[in-house]
């Protein structure tokens, strides 16, 4: 299927220079600690307005704290400086909530760093569309329906949700189409039993109704720490024919991105490397009430804790005691294999174990 975007893969090859210094870095703290995250996750707001059924993050538990406005841009302005590529703005709250969250979009592309959403699209601040979208590279809704009533029983609110996140999307994609910026628009689904038979209704509303770029089509990764065990025994042996089902819905304007590739290494019972070599390196997560972490699957584990933005610096923290901690007990104690399987950083590091231990013969016949 088409997936222009890469959703299934990874992009880490696009940065060779970045990849060079990593594979220093694996054994010299030296090198490591000067190595910037190419990809900050950012949560400007810890409350969310759904509570689904899915949520990886329930443990958590929904904070209402919000990222000061002022310090969360001067810390992004330092990561920019710092060699920070781009921000996601998602994590463990409804991103779109914040109320200084255009702003802090636009300030993110000022300084240099390319911007992106994960959202519910069920608000919509009013300066989003003329302050915000014109600053950003991609906008993903979650919508994990395609009638009003799974919508609600899954994202566990209230029916109408489900018009207003369509509504909010039809806008954004009115203004992008009008003032012909380059901001990518989509929709994710998680394959889930209770939204396996409106797939399709959902493909179609995308593709006709909003006139979206894509729809992924993903699995659940059950993660560590959730309260919720409901899916954690969800399977995905079956693909075929819905692969096929869905690879219509493709044109020359979307793409169903259905992530077969992931959903078929739910099945492997072991990793294929023995390290991560991402973590602490490539991608930070930085939490509403200001904590930074090295690795989102591990969220309120001190192993993985860097320090507070609101007290530090972003460098004071990414070259601090605790990161060289996090450095040696990832390098040389975690035991990947308990680690969340088809984690963000999954194909990454399969990348690096294949550069470092497993070359093709002959690499010096290029």
């Amino acid at each position: 299927m088409s997936d222009k975007f890469q959703i299934d893969g990874h992009k880490l090859s696009y940065h060779p220079q970045r990849v060079a210094t990593l594979l220093d870095a694996q054994q010299s703290w030296q090198a490591a600690r000067d190595l910037y995250p190419l990809y900050v996750e950012i949560s400007p707001v810890g409350a969310c307005n759904h509570r689904c059924t899915f949520c990886a993050v329930d443990y958590i538990g929904y904070q209402p704290v919000r990222f000061e406005e002022a310090t969360l841009i001067q810390r992004i302005e330092e990561m920019g400086a710092l060699g920070v590529k781009s921000i996601m703005f998602a994590g463990e709250g409804e991103p779109l909530l914040h109320k200084g969250i255009s702003r802090i979009a636009a300030a993110t592309k000022a300084a240099g760093v390319d911007v992106a959403f994960t959202s519910n699209a069920t608000v919509l601040p009013k300066d989003f569309i003329d302050l915000a979208l014109p600053q950003t590279a991609w906008f993903k809704a979650s919508i994990n329906a395609a009638t009003a009533a799974t919508y609600a029983q899954i994202h566990q609110t209230a029916a109408e949700d489900f018009s207003k996140a369509i509504d909010h999307l039809k806008r954004m994609v009115a203004a992008r189409n009008a003032q012909r910026l380059d901001t990518v628009i989509g929709a994710q689904i998680l394959l889930l039993p209770e939204n396996r038979a409106e797939i399709e209704q959902l493909a179609t509303i995308c593709r006709d109704e909003i006139g979206l770029d894509y729809l992924v089509v993903k699995p659940y990764s059950q993660h560590r720490f959730s309260l919720t065990q409901t899916y954690a025994e969800q399977r995905y042996d079956d693909l075929a024919a819905l692969d096929e089902r869905l690879a219509r819905f493709n044109s020359d304007r979307f793409s169903l991105i259905f992530r077969r590739h992931t959903m078929e290494k739910m099945a492997e019972t072991t990793l294929p490397y023995s390290r991560c070599r991402a973590t602490p390196m490539l991608w930070a997560y930085v939490m509403a009430d200001g904590r930074v972490f090295s690795c989102s699957a591990y969220l309120l584990d001190d192993r993985f804790a860097l320090g507070n933005l609101q007290q530090d610096s972003f460098q004071a923290l990414w070259q601090g005691e605790k990161r060289q901690e996090n450095w040696r007990f990832v390098r040389d104690k975690l035991d990947i294999q308990q680690c969340r399987r088809n984690c963000r950083m999954d194909e990454v590091n399969r990348y690096l174990h294949r550069l470092l231990e497993e070359p093709p013969l002959h690499v010096n016949f290029i």
